[in-house]
Formats: C-alpha cells, structure tokens, sequence
C-alpha cells in the first residue's frame, strides 16, 4: 500500500519561504527582461536595423559578404561615425587595407572616433592596434568557433540552473495535471538545446537561423508562464488547507 505523503502548495508556503521565491523569480524575470534588450542591441543590429530578424542572426552566425569591419559598421557600429568616415574605413577594408593607407588615413580616423571606447572598454577589441585592425578587415564569417564553444557552454551551464530553480518553485503550483506540469517543466530545457544547438547549425548552414529565434522565444515563454503563474499563486491565490496526494500520479 502506497503511503500518502503531505504536499507544500505556493499559497500555503510561510511567509519567509514566499519572500524568497519571490525575490528570486522577480531578479530572474528582470534578468530575462535585459538579455532581451541585450539580443536586441548586439544580434539585432548585425543588419543596421533595431529588432530581431532572420538576417540578423544569420549575420552573427554565419556571417555575410564583406568584411568584418563592414558588417561592423553597417550593423551595431552604425551610429558611432559620420558616414563619410565609414564609407572610407569600408572602402578601405574592401580593397585589402593598404598598409600605405593607414598611418595617413585610417589611423587617424580610428582614433577619433573608435579608440575612445575600443582602447578602454576590456570587453571590445584593440582596432587602434594594427594587427587587430588586420583580423577585423578579414572577410567575415561570422562568429568564430573559438568563441562558439565558449558562449556554448556558458550559456547551457548557466541558464539550466536558472530553469531549475524556476522549475523546482513551479513544482509546487496548482491547478495542472501531472503531464501538463512536466512539460512546462522540462519545455525551457528543450528549447534551451535547440537554441544552443542551431547556432552551431546555422555557422554551417544559415536556414537553421529559424531554429534560433524559435528556441529563445519558446525558453523564454515558458519561463515566462512558470513565473508569473508561481507569482499569482503565492500572493494571489487564496489559501487552502493541504490535502495528502499519491506521490506516483500527483506532484
């Protein structure tokens, strides 16, 4: 005979344990908030438009005819010069950058108006630095696989522990099937594999770059309704008495 066993429910948790879900999925939902806008500022502008597009991500991904400088400064790096200035860095690039070109040229234009932030800021690249200058005016093909593996790994380790406490607080809602509670549970792990996985996808092949708007947008929602439904539920909710469940048919 199966012994029942008593279940915790978000609108009965103590105040205590309450405040500190709450504090924990408010920063997380905040945090989503800004790795959106974050997507928006660097992916979203690979094409020089503002907003999230296939081209875009096939433009990070895959990369695009031209140099790396170019895609640069038709992309993110738009607003940072007058066009004048990145029509000449562009034309420069495209004729295999001229070392003639550059002490008298090029230079001083980089300093002006890109060494301000690219020779201070540790997270840009050096581009006052010729040999750096001399990668960037490569033809671009999109992020390296260097850089993927890193990113790769960072964003599966970090972001599955964000799923798992987002998960795990979910677990005590109510007003869900078993089946229906597990999806929703493990549907942010699937996207999150599919996101990763089609970035890899569309390096060698830019029709994958569906896959991954598809996959953020699904982690992204389901989290979302994890979170808010939690959120409801322990402030909302009114408070009922626990009741014993089967632990191998409810959670």
């Amino acid at each position: 005979m199966i012994r029942e066993i008593q279940r915790f429910i978000l609108a009965d948790l103590a105040l205590p344990i309450k405040t500190l879900f709450t504090g924990y999925l408010l920063v997380v939902g905040l945090g989503l908030l800004f790795a959106g806008a974050q997507i928006l500022l660097t992916h979203g502008m690979a094409d020089g438009k503002l907003g999230l597009s296939v081209d875009d991500i096939v433009y990070s991904y895959h990369g695009q005819p031209g140099t790396k400088l170019e895609a640069k400064l038709n992309g993110s790096m738009k607003d940072m010069a007058p066009p004048e200035v990145r029509l000449t860095l562009i034309k420069w690039a495209s004729t295999g950058a001229p070392e003639e070109e550059w002490e008298t040229t090029i230079k001083p234009h980089v300093e002006q108006y890109c060494a301000p932030c690219h020779a201070n800021m540790p997270n840009l690249i050096n581009i006052s630095d010729k040999t750096v200058m001399d990668e960037v005016t490569k033809t671009d093909g999109g992020v390296s696989v260097s850089t993927l593996t890193r990113v790769s790994h960072i964003h599966l380790f970090g972001i599955s522990f964000i799923f798992f406490f987002v998960g795990w607080i979910f677990t005590y809602a109510t007003g869900f099937s078993c089946m229906t509670k597990g999806i929703l549970i493990f549907t942010p792990f699937g996207f999150l594999i599919v996101d990763v996985l089609s970035w890899w996808l569309t390096k060698l092949e830019p029709n994958f770059a569906w896959l991954v708007i598809i996959g953020g947008f699904g982690y992204s929602l389901a989290a979302t309704v994890m979170i808010f439904t939690s959120l409801y539920q322990m402030w909302l909710l009114p408070r009922r008495l626990l009741k014993p469940v089967n632990p191998l048919t409810d959670i």
